[in-house]
């Protein structure tokens, strides 16, 4: 007879549910789309939960730009570098043709698409510097905090500072030299544009796998699910390469329902600017607050506003996530230097982002997707900032280039 439980697999423990906060962001996740569509409208309720899913595939996939970077730079394993480019060649495909369309079903579509400058390349690095100290990425952040971590409502707290002072900045940083947008859709045709896109992640992808070899001889596996049938997508974790399938999917269905692509970080400037009245400072009198789009965010409720109300569900769509992981597990204790490499972190990455035009999402994963020309930009020099970051860390207590 053969042996077939050395076949069987490695399968986790039965999941124990931390039921209270599931309860309360499961009832925050339904409350909030029922009071979202009757205060605005069906459609930002429906962006509300898509960005629940968001949030939920975030965290059973573990899925942020920070940690894959270091991963490369550090130990030379490059999983999370070649999840990443799949998931933006996967949007791509998809968000390329949609946009040169211009519109669906009478919906307008428009790119994550900004110019090609000094302020996206000094923005980016900066970014990428402070992603490394504050210890997540804009959608990172915003994952983590929602599965409980005490750290990250710290980095959080400072990036919406550091992007509130960026929008006093901006108006100064967008003198310096810079090109247009480009869009290489347009420049190249979508078949094109398309094809040059899928080889170019697909060039750091393979220069990821050389060096993975070169130091320790092969590639490192993707787990497959760890739990009994279909019960991993709910209670996770979920394999990289899923999640990043996820993600964009979920970019794609915020292109056709909010007419541009996933973005985060306005909301994090906005939320600021919100608090920044109520204590007596004008900044609606700012350059950047006096401009059509922010304006009118600005006077509007903050369920107004696609970003916020997407980020918000991040959030508790992670906390859901988490509960059901029976792993939401808030943390007070931090130590003193991790706190403080939290907060300039947060200020980096909250600033370098207004001045690059987003973040890991709405620069990187958004703009190459879109075609935009800035994204590749971005992608390079905030790896580069991100590279500094990750040597600065061993000075704040965290694991860095120190301990290699």
């Amino acid at each position: 007879m053969s042996d077939v439980t050395s076949e069987r697999p490695n399968y986790l423990p039965a999941v124990s549910i931390d039921r209270a906060p599931a309860v309360v962001a499961g009832g925050a996740l339904m409350l909030g789309s029922l009071a979202i569509a009757g205060l605005i409208d069906l459609r930002q309720a429906a962006l509300f939960l898509v960005g629940g899913l968001l949030g939920a595939a975030l965290y059973h996939g573990s899925f942020g730009f920070t940690g894959g970077w270091r991963r490369m730079v550090v130990e030379r394993r490059g999983r999370g570098i070649r999840a990443q480019m799949l998931m933006i060649g996967v949007a791509a495909v998809a968000m390329m043709p949609l946009l040169a369309a211009g519109n669906l079903g009478g919906q307008p579509l428009v790119g994550a698409m900004a110019p090609v400058g000094v302020s996206v390349l000094v923005g980016a690095a900066i970014f990428g510097l402070g992603m490394q100290l504050g210890g997540g990425c804009g959608s990172g952040t915003l994952f983590t905090v929602g599965g409980g971590s005490s750290r990250m409502l710290v980095t959080l707290a400072f990036f919406i500072v550091g992007a509130v002072i960026g929008t006093a900045h901006l108006p100064w940083w967008l003198d310096q030299p810079a090109l247009p947008a480009i869009n290489i859709g347009q420049e190249l045709g979508v078949p094109a544009a398309v094809l040059a896109t899928i080889a170019g992640l697909g060039l750091v992808a393979l220069v990821s796998a050389l060096i993975e070899r070169r130091a320790h001889g092969d590639l490192e596996t993707e787990p497959g699910p760890r739990r009994p049938g279909w019960s991993w997508l709910l209670y996770g974790p979920w394999p990289l390469v899923g999640a990043g399938v996820a993600l964009a999917l979920l970019n794609i269905v915020t292109l056709l329902l909010a007419g541009h692509p996933w973005s985060v970080t306005f909301g994090f400037g906005l939320w600021g600017a919100k608090a920044a009245q109520v204590v007596g400072i004008p900044v609606e009198t700012w350059a950047f607050w006096t401009w059509p789009g922010p304006q009118k965010a600005l006077s509007s409720s903050v369920l107004a506003d696609i970003t916020s109300v997407m980020n918000f569900g991040i959030i508790l769509g992670a906390g859901l996530a988490a509960s059901l992981a029976g792993k939401f597990a808030p943390k007070v204790k931090v130590p003193f230097a991790s706190m403080l490499a939290a907060a300039i972190g947060g200020i980096l990455m909250g600033y370098g982002a207004r001045l690059s035009f987003g973040c890991n999402i709405g620069a990187l994963f958004s703009g190459i997707a879109s075609g935009s020309l800035h994204g590749w930009l971005w992608f390079a020099s905030a790896f580069v900032g991100s590279f500094a970051g990750i040597w600065a860390r061993p000075f704040f207590g965290l694991d860095g280039l120190a301990r290699k």
